[in-house]
């Protein structure tokens, strides 16, 4: 398993010098960069995080900054990201360190703060700290798998991570292994694709067992989440110049504290077969494709009494943090329900 090692590291190592990505959190490295980085970079993709990562730093630049904010504006800052339990975690993490004589450098210190898993704590210890802890994230499952041409069948993706990390920590590169856990997530996020991976570019080519057998499409082998398919009525109210909104509960597991339009449940109301109908869209939350029907409610009734139901002015839009479709959609519902009036 050295050898392999060896063979694996020394021109994955080569290849992501001269070829990996220029991303922000790459240039002038800080402990900071690498753990915003790697909240925001947990279930999203790095096009979508480049925009947000830049404002983030402007606005929080440090972790003291970051603790020392006010929870709304973080969590507007977040708006639109998604998965919005990291915002308060990253918020929660950073208090804790500013409270903290030294910033922890081993996984262990590091598990035990808002917001880590194994994961993240392997890439903060090793990027910054050069910590021997080698990260296993879906990119990595899918280099090793097609190195090693494993054909277990893993019944999902965390039971994939699970097994797989004692291979991923036989394979790291121990003088280097900051830069071997990036290069090898890069190596899956730019050349091991998926679907199409491209061979002919991949720089250890040689070593992979699954190119040899001509396998390479059929690794890792995931059984796949079955689809889940929602459909939701939400009801859009005016009155004057504001909008009747749902601020969800700190409960809710993905949303809390994030404001959307109502659901029929939620404002109490009934008969939705009177209310003329306004838009349908789409939206998908993991393995769930939810189908959302608007109506617009003409006010017979003040129905803001309901639990978590507020009037917000529309001119307060830009201040509170909807969720990342509401936000997309809410101006287009509004004139769709001001032609309706």
């Amino acid at each position: 398993m050295k050898y392999l090692q060896l063979e694996i590291a020394e021109p994955l190592l080569i290849w992501y010098q001269r070829n990996k990505r220029d991303l922000p959190w790459r240039s002038n490295p800080t402990c900071y960069k690498t753990v915003v980085s790697e909240f925001m970079l947990q279930q999203t993709r790095v096009e979508t995080v480049l925009p947000y990562f830049k404002n983030w730093l402007t606005k929080f630049p440090s972790f003291k900054i970051l603790a020392e904010s006010d929870e709304n504006e973080v969590m507007k800052a977040w708006e639109g990201l998604g998965y919005y339990s990291r915002a308060r975690n990253l918020r929660k993490l950073a208090i804790k360190i500013n409270n903290l004589e030294t910033i922890p450098k081993t996984q262990k210190e590091w598990l035990v703060l808002p917001g880590i898993g194994p994961y993240t704590s392997a890439a903060i210890s090793s990027i910054c700290f050069n910590e021997k802890d080698a990260v296993v994230d879906g990119n990595v499952v899918r280099v090793l798998t097609r190195i090693k041409n494993i054909e277990t069948e893993f019944k999902d993706g965390s039971q994939a991570v699970k097994i797989l990390t004692p291979l991923a920590n036989e394979l790291l590169c121990e003088k280097y292994p900051g830069d071997y856990n990036q290069a090898i997530m890069e190596l899956g996020a730019t050349v091991c694709h998926k679907q199409k991976p491209l061979c002919i570019l991949c720089p250890v080519q040689k070593q992979c067992e699954s190119f040899k057998n001509q396998s390479v499409d059929q690794k890792p082998k995931i059984k796949p989440k079955k689809i889940v398919k929602k459909e939701v009525n939400r009801v859009i109210s005016l009155k004057k110049d504001r909008i009747l909104l749902h601020k969800n509960p700190t409960e809710y597991k993905r949303l809390a504290n994030v404001y959307e339009i109502p659901t029929l449940e939620q404002t109490g109301l009934k008969n939705i077969e009177t209310m003329p109908f306004l838009l349908k869209n789409k939206r998908s939350i993991s393995n769930e494709r939810i189908t959302e029907f608007f109506y617009y409610y003409k006010e017979e009734k003040d129905v803001s009494s309901q639990e978590n139901l507020h009037w917000v002015q529309k001119h307060d839009l830009g201040r509170i943090t909807l969720s990342g479709p509401h936000k997309k959609w809410i101006f287009s519902l509004i004139e769709s329900c001001e032609s309706c009036i």
